[in-house]
């Protein structure tokens, strides 16, 4: 099998502010988070040879022209991509594997969602059930993870509290989150009920916002604006597993396969051995507190079982031996499908180039970002690496 190890390099990216933006529409989103990113990496809009732009929802957009109309980028191929919550990361990965080709020299990532002004409650679900209480929303989905893990290994609504505290300390550092203030854990514990037993804390909340990458080749990052901290691609992997886990009698809700596929190829491509022990921070997926605890075991941070015990020892702050969601994760930016997998690439690249926008990893040089879609059916995990 072939690989993208050390083929791609970042050389910029942008991102804009996640939240409410009501005054915003996708397409000012678009150009707001390319337009960032084509200037911190130094090329011009007619550098650029292809794009790829992960979109869930329809109202939020269709085709590749959500990207090339507001662009005015003309006469190229872009690509529209949807794969349930890792779609901006799926785009991320076809530019990956566009430029290893040899095919394009420069190209653009990005991902876009416009979720607030569909007055919503929560995310519009569609083609999701469950056999026994029929129409089921997201955090009704992943509750019965925590559930599941509360009866098998003792967790208790203390430890998803922590994931929240520890988080949104984080995502108060940050400029650009949704959400910028501490939390105690008093506030996660007496926050109102959504799905037992993951309360309002426990929920990454409805966003909008847009992020993009611009990638190229390593010889031509050399010289770039980025030339001295340029980040490489170590590994890009992609899996799924059922749509429907509900259904499965395989399902044991203490784990998302899908994340442990993908996980070991990304591990395998990039020579990572001992995860716990090389990589230096990651963004997870946290839509959900329970969603966190357990990627850290998915991911091989640590072993069965022991994922609340990770984040209770601190093990996961920016001063802890691997640290999680430095950024605040989805918890304090919210969850723009389609441009979560492109932002958690974002904040990887800047703090592997020392210039984090919030809270700062120290002597980082291995950095995971992981996405994770729809009913834990479908991962992407990508490892970036310094040039050096």
């Amino acid at each position: 099998m072939g690989s993208i190890k050390d083929k791609v390099a970042i050389i910029g990216v942008g991102c804009t502010k996640f939240g409410e933006l009501w005054e915003k529409d996708p397409e000012d989103l678009v150009v707001e988070a390319a337009y960032e990113a084509l200037d911190d990496a130094g090329v011009a809009p007619d550098d650029v040879q292809a794009a790829w732009i992960g979109i869930l929802y329809p109202f939020t957009g269709l085709s590749g022209n959500t990207f090339s109309d507001p662009m005015k980028l003309f006469g190229i191929p872009v690509t529209r991509v949807e794969n349930y919550c890792a779609s901006g990361m799926d785009a991320f990965r076809n530019a990956c594997y566009a430029v290893a080709s040899g095919v394009y020299d420069v190209v653009v990532a990005c991902g876009v969602e416009k979720l607030m002004d569909t007055g919503s409650a929560g995310l519009p679900m569609q083609g999701f059930s469950h056999p026994v209480f029929g129409g089921v929303s997201a955090p009704g989905l992943f509750a019965l993870a925590a559930t599941r893990c509360f009866n098998e290994y003792g967790w208790t609504k203390e430890d998803l509290a922590r994931v929240a505290v520890k988080n949104h300390k984080n995502g108060a550092l940050h400029p650009k989150a949704h959400f910028r203030r501490p939390i105690t854990m008093e506030d996660a514990l007496s926050a109102p009920m959504i799905a037992w037993p993951l309360g309002r804390f426990d929920c990454c909340a409805m966003s909008d916002g847009s992020a993009a990458l611009v990638i190229t080749r390593p010889e031509i990052a050399e010289k770039s604006k980025h030339k001295d901290d340029y980040v490489l691609v170590m590994a890009n992997a992609l899996a799924t597993a059922t749509g429907r886990p509900m259904f499965s009698n395989s399902t044991d809700f203490l784990g998302f396969p899908a994340t442990r596929y993908a996980a070991k190829a990304a591990y395998a491509e990039a020579g990572v051995k001992d995860p716990a022990k090389e990589i230096s921070l990651a963004e997870v997926h946290d839509c959900f507190s329970i969603t966190e605890i357990l990627n850290y075991q998915d991911l091989g941070f640590c072993a069965q079982g022991d994922g609340a015990a990770f984040v209770a020892e601190g093990h996961a702050d920016v001063d802890g031996d691997l640290p999680v969601n430095a950024s605040g994760g989805l918890k304090c930016f919210g969850h723009p499908i389609g441009a979560t997998g492109c932002r958690m690439l974002y904040e990887v690249t800047k703090q592997l180039q020392g210039r984090a926008d919030g809270a700062q990893v120290k002597n980082a040089r291995l950095g995971l970002a992981h996405n994770l879609g729809g009913p834990g059916s479908v991962c992407s995990v990508t490892i970036l690496g310094r040039k050096d």
